[in-house]
């Protein structure tokens, strides 16, 4: 009993807050509102506009896609509200992680930051390739990768990451200001695709909206999803299954928003700041996804876009728009600039949280003069780029998805549960309908996961088991929580 007791032990939200005032490990307040929203389009409007929107409505969900964005942002909205809250009461870096700990125990915080460990590595090292596939594209030299005999070497992904970390370690006021030019400069690609496609938009290429279901191609074996799997009814491309399917393939583009969140204990007012930030971006991201879904699938049919290898400007090629390639090019480069960055900076605030907390090196942990984990910055950077340059990522760009929606679900879950047991608590922002709402959010999450494939599962549970690994052989015997604990413990009585 007391090995479990000392597994689910809570870190108070006081203990939590004095931990952000320790010299040695005290991050700078710069951030306001607009740098959060700046933040969130930031990280949320990248490569998914340009190309995963064509790809889907080409071989899952056809002009339905606008609608699986519709969906995906239902989930994420319902979510966000309860972000907002947690991040109002717990002004914490670390975002899911520090909320599970302060509501379900350490065992459960821990799993939720190896899990947030999973999603930001993965989604740094896989945007950095995209990003240098695009430089490839407007250099027009091809992909910018060396051969060093067998192995190929993405130098390209490496330099991105490298020059992110660098703007990261200089301080997160800067990385704000780079990550608002960019931010200017993809929106401004993104009006124009806008204006420029509605040109060439034709109703009638809306019809059926939603197309009638075919079988896909992955209708059987790990590809198919949980869901399909569990149902017995196969794999579909179309209908309402490809649609509902979709909704969680097009998931992948709102992925990050939650890092905003990360960003509290850096934040001026993070109680006001926050929950600002956090809808702002999410508002803005939602509606520039679904206008350029609709202006897309209205330009061409959906059967032009199959293949699996389609983007945006495949539809303008087909108009013999092609000037728009490099200008869509320019935009997608401007846009996993910013996706790398706020990515980079949610890893590194989880692992600081995870590190000050003793769970891992409390080493990580310092920050020095300049106020932020520069030791910490350096070292996910470099790996981060090992797995960019040397890896072909293939299909585990799709664990960025369920180690998100795992994230989700329990901040979801922990809303209704930290109001129980700390209704006490002063809340910056409290999500309405309680708890109607967060139950919503952990449903609706819960559904995209089973839409995922079972291969995604099973690495998963593989990198899960891993992370227990690693809390029982350090974690668990290192945690400061712990160590508190016992010493003001009373000695036993002695006979």
């Amino acid at each position: 009993m007391a090995i479990a007791s000392g597994l689910f032990r809570t870190k108070s939200v006081e203990q939590s807050i004095r931990d952000t005032d320790e010299p040695d490990s005290k991050l700078r307040k710069d951030l306001t509102a607009r740098d959060l929203t700046i933040f969130g389009v930031a990280v949320v409007i990248g490569a998914g506009i340009f190309t995963l929107t064509a790809r889907t409505a080409g071989t899952v969900a056809g002009p339905s896609v606008s609608l699986a964005f519709v969906f995906a942002a239902i989930a994420c909205g319902l979510t966000a509200l309860c972000y907002a809250e947690f991040a109002s009461t717990v002004p914490v870096a670390g975002s899911a992680y520090t909320y599970a700990y302060a509501t379900f125990g350490e065992v459960i915080a821990w799993i939720i930051g190896w899990d947030l460990i999973l999603e930001f590595a993965l989604a740094v090292s896989v945007v950095a390739k995209g990003w240098s596939q695009y430089l490839g594209e407007v250099m027009g030299s091809g992909a910018p990768v060396l051969s060093l005999g067998s192995i190929q070497f993405d130098w390209g992904a490496v330099l991105i990451i490298a020059v992110v970390g660098t703007l990261l370690a200089t301080g997160t006021k800067l990385s704000s200001k780079v990550s608002a030019v960019a931010v200017a400069i993809k929106l401004g690609v993104i009006l124009l695709v806008l204006v420029v496609g509605a040109t060439y938009f034709k109703p009638s290429n809306l019809t059926p909206y939603i197309p009638p279901s075919e079988p896909s191609e992955h209708a059987d074996g790990l590809r198919q999803s949980l869901f399909a799997w569990l149902t017995g009814s196969g794999g579909t491309s179309f209908g309402w299954y490809g649609l509902l399917a979709a909704a969680s393939l097009v998931f992948f583009a709102f992925v990050g928003f939650d890092v905003v969140a990360t960003t509290a204990e850096e934040t001026r007012n993070p109680q006001r700041d926050v929950p600002r930030g956090l809808f702002g971006s999410l508002a803005i991201v939602t509606v520039l996804y679904v206008a350029v879904s609709l202006v897309l699938t209205g330009m061409v049919s959906y059967k032009e876009l199959q293949g699996g290898d389609a983007t945006l400007a495949t539809a303008f090629a087909i108009h013999g728009a092609t000037w728009t390639k490099n200008i869509i090019s320019i935009g997608a480069l401007a846009g996993l600039s910013t996706v790398v960055m706020v990515m980079y900076l949610g890893q590194t605030r989880v692992l600081f949280a995870m590190a000050r907390d003793g769970l891992l090196p409390r080493s990580l942990a310092h920050t020095g003069a300049k106020g932020t984990p520069v030791r910490l910055t350096v070292i996910v950077g470099v790996i981060c780029a090992l797995l960019a340059g040397f890896v072909d990522f293939g299909t585990l760009e799709e664990m960025v998805n369920i180690g998100t929606l795992v994230a989700f679900v329990m901040v979801s879950i922990g809303v209704p549960i930290l109001r129980r047991t700390r209704p006490d608590l002063p809340r910056g922002f409290r999500v309405p309908f309680v708890p109607v709402i967060p139950i919503l959010g952990a449903l609706a999450c819960l559904w995209l996961m089973l839409n995922l494939s079972i291969e995604t599962w099973l690495r998963f549970v593989i990198w899960m088991a891993l992370g227990a690994i690693v809390y029982f052989a350090y974690g668990r015997r290192h945690s400061v929580l712990r160590k508190q604990q016992e010493a003001e413990a009373p000695e036993p009585a002695r006979l």
